[in-house]
């Protein structure tokens, strides 16, 4: 059973920074893509980053390329979203998210963090 656990949330001005950190467990994530994904306030879930654990490769949406990057910890099995030079618009709650290798899409979800960032 694959457990994704985020932490890292807050208040934080426009133009500050954030560390999102997602504790995985109960598998190898060696084959995994892991995702970010954020909701905000009567919005639908979107795409923010994802990285191949393998690998590193990376691939980010447009609204937050430059601005944010995505990690991953091996030791750790732990997968980071830093957060630069936030906007209003960032708000959200953030989601920690999985792809198996034999998923054709994300199946396996935390239950989010909460970001904030006031103008």
């Amino acid at each position: 059973q694959v457990r994704l656990v985020e932490s890292g949330g807050g208040l934080v001005q426009a133009g500050g920074s954030l560390r999102l950190s997602c504790a995985a467990s109960g598998r190898t994530f060696n084959s995994y893509v892991m995702g970010w994904f954020r909701q905000a306030p009567g919005k639908e879930r979107e795409f923010v980053a994802t990285i191949r654990w393998s690998d590193g490769s990376s691939s980010y949406a447009d609204s937050v390329k430059g601005r944010f990057t995505i990690s991953r910890d091996s030791a750790k099995n732990t997968v980071y979203l830093q957060m630069n030079s936030l906007k209003p618009e960032d708000t959200a709650v953030y989601y920690c998210a999985g792809r198996a290798p034999y998923e054709s899409e994300f199946g396996s979800w935390g239950r989010g963090t909460q970001v904030t960032v006031s103008s």
